[in-house]
């Protein structure tokens, strides 16, 4: 029975997933105050999805981290045919509205274990429990909140989140800063990667970029292996 030091966490598809009231609206309020070009709400919707796939692969490749504003302004210019005007956008004002409709329809607990799973570890070891999260349309201060209204924020002792470290999993350096931070979450203590179980559903950014840093990975799949399967390893 293997004894770890940390359970570290991805976020979307480990221990949440998206309303799917979320992403329509979404779509629907670029497509009403950014959408010059008169592109159909179902092409909105398709940039949107390529925008979104498009950064998070170049983030896992070149381990940097494309900021929010960055991903709103490539959409922006695709639904527009790369044909816009960027001086009058104000881009924390779209930040705070986006904000506002993620929050009115908030995302879900990955699924009916992910409570009982954390409480469990936070009770039940003398581990401590973080968040290793790439980000993305979303903000890590957005996601505190999100986590702490799903009353699952609680349990974690730490979060990170690429769009704060600027940098994005599977970069090693990523990893390096959550074994900085946990250890100086044991007292300073040195703590050795082996010590770290990192639990995720992304094989590349999650499960190859914990194991090339020394650390050991547990990969959670809603079709075979929910994240219930975590406490047979304990």
């Amino acid at each position: 029975m293997p004894y770890y030091k940390h359970y570290s966490f991805d976020l979307w598809l480990t221990l949440i997933r998206s309303n799917p009231a979320y992403k329509p609206q979404r779509t629907g309020y670029f497509f009403k105050h950014f959408n010059r070009s008169g592109k159909t709400y179902e092409e909105v919707a398709r940039i949107f999805r390529r925008v979104d796939i498009m950064c998070n692969r170049i983030n896992e490749k070149t381990g940097g981290n494309i900021r929010t504003e960055e991903i709103y302004l490539l959409a922006v210019s695709e639904i527009n045919d790369y044909d816009f005007q960027y001086d009058d956008l104000d881009l924390g004002k779209i930040y705070d509205d986006l904000e506002e409709i993620l929050l009115e329809n908030l995302p879900f607990l990955y699924d009916a274990h992910t409570k009982e799973t954390l409480h469990f570890l936070a009770e039940n070891t003398d581990a401590t429990i973080g968040l290793l999260s790439n980000t993305g349309f979303i903000k890590g201060r957005t996601l505190r909140k999100v986590l702490d209204k799903l009353e699952i924020g609680r349990f974690l002792d730490f979060q990170i989140y690429s769009d704060e470290a600027g940098i994005s999993k599977p970069n090693p350096l990523l990893f390096a800063q959550l074994l900085h931070t946990v250890e100086k979450h044991h007292d300073n203590n040195k703590i050795l990667p082996k010590d770290i179980l990192h639990i995720g559903d992304n094989p590349v950014a999650d499960i190859a970029g914990a194991k090339n840093a020394g650390m050991n990975a547990f990969l959670v799949n809603s079709n075979s292996v929910p994240l219930k399967n975590l406490l047979l390893c304990i």
